[in-house]
């Protein structure tokens, strides 16, 4: 991060509303996004618990009432260091929050849905505070922090109204907090915002790689200490969907969204693009792997079975929504959509119906042949452009290939 200056007040320095030196994500943010994956493990452990649709539904409102608080740290440290100084202990504090809105969420529906929202809120609270204190000299900052303290209290404020409630009613006041905590901050305007480009697509990156580690950690779970000739083979096409759905993301597409966005106009257009490239679509490539994550869990355990349709839309439902994430986020960044992948996430949710009738090995299998056929056919298709693209990458990033 460079040599620490020579200033008298080095507090003063390290709490600024300036951008933060470096676009490498440091040793702490990696630290803070271990305890996010723990969250994530357990939205797929909610789903485990209770493999209906309502079951799945709560899965999801879960991972996107966490996955906002993620992205608002992700903001929060393209301003301030975290690794400098009483950023560092609020970042502990916030990481212990954390820990606690994890360890409630598969009874985040029950009798924790008030340990859940409360644990959230201060959660939130230490990210507006340290927001707060990075702004003392930047109005425009300013500004858009307080907007948003406003909508995350409101947010946690319907949280804990949900925690008296149950069923429909409960799951309404949990969309409706996703969408104000989510869906007010987009209309507060993007130009009072700092952004460094570099850091933010990483940080963003390594996220997609540390819910792909969960898929992973889903099939040994699955396999429960047993090897045998049917779960071995299940446990290696698990293996390889998880490697196809880290292809289809970094070969190509993380590296030119990476520079276009270190290429967008700096302000308004470059904070908009982050916004809604990697806040928002990021976040359907998240859900894709929970969801896949439960349908390996489930196929690994019973691979001679016929799944359930929870499970079988998990299992190609999560491949079907991580590629219609990944269209969206193309989408936003050169305004052309990729129909290998928008047609293969559509012919997958057509499959489905088809995976309840058939082992799960078969199903899985299936998904395997698909994606696979379609980055092959995709990597035909680039040639030396591929290539070219990867080694401009490396040389203007050493870290990026």
């Amino acid at each position: 991060m460079g040599a620490v200056p020579a200033s008298p007040e080095p507090h003063s320095s390290r709490l600024s509303a300036s951008r933060r030196e470096g676009e490498r994500v440091t040793p702490l943010e990696l630290f803070f996004d271990l305890v996010f994956v723990l969250a994530i493990t357990q939205c797929t452990a909610l789903i485990s618990h209770h493999p209906t649709w309502p079951g799945l539904i709560q899965g999801l409102l879960a991972l996107g009432i966490l996955w906002w608080g993620w992205v608002g740290y992700a903001w929060l440290t393209s301003v301030i260091d975290p690794e400098e100084g009483a950023v560092r202990l609020v970042i502990f504090g916030s990481m212990a929050s954390l820990l606690i809105v994890a360890l409630a969420v598969p009874r985040a529906f029950d009798d924790l849905a008030l340990t859940f929202a409360l644990a959230f809120g201060v959660f939130r609270v230490a990210h507006i505070g340290l927001f707060m204190l990075a702004s003392p000299d930047d109005d425009a900052l300013r500004h858009s922090v307080l907007g948003l303290a406003g909508s995350t209290a409101l947010a946690v404020a319907l949280l804990i109204l949900a925690s008296d409630f149950d069923g429909l009613a409960q799951g309404a006041l949990w969309a409706l907090a996703i969408g104000v905590d989510m869906g007010l901050p987009y209309f507060f305007g993007t130009e009072g915002w700092k952004l460094v480009p570099g850091h933010f697509a990483e940080r963003h990156g390594l996220i997609v790689i540390i819910a792909l580690g969960e898929s992973i950690v889903a099939i040994g779970v699955g396999a429960s200490g047993a090897l045998g000739l049917g779960i071995g083979i299940t446990a290696v096409l698990g293996v390889a969907l998880a490697a196809a759905m880290w292809w289809i993301y970094f070969d190509v597409v993380a590296l030119i969204s990476a520079r276009r966005l270190g290429e967008a106009e700096q302000g308004r257009v470059q904070n908009a693009l982050a916004r809604d490239s990697y806040s928002y679509w990021h976040l359907a490539l998240v859900a894709g792997i929970v969801l896949s994550a439960f349908g390996l869990k489930v196929s690994i355990g019973h691979f001679e079975d016929h799944l359930q349709t929870v499970p079988a839309f998990a299992l190609l439902g999560g491949i079907a929504i991580y590629l219609f994430g990944l269209v969206g986020f193309r989408y936003r960044h050169v305004h052309t959509i990729n129909r290998h992948r928008l047609v293969l996430g559509i012919f997958l949710l057509l499959l489905v119906p088809v995976a309840t009738k058939v082992p799960a090995l078969i199903s899985l299998a299936a998904g395997d042949v698909l994606i696979w056929t379609m980055i092959a056919w995709e990597n035909h298709g680039y040639d030396e452009r591929r290539d070219r693209l990867r080694h401009e990458a490396s040389v203007a990033n050493p870290r990026a290939a």
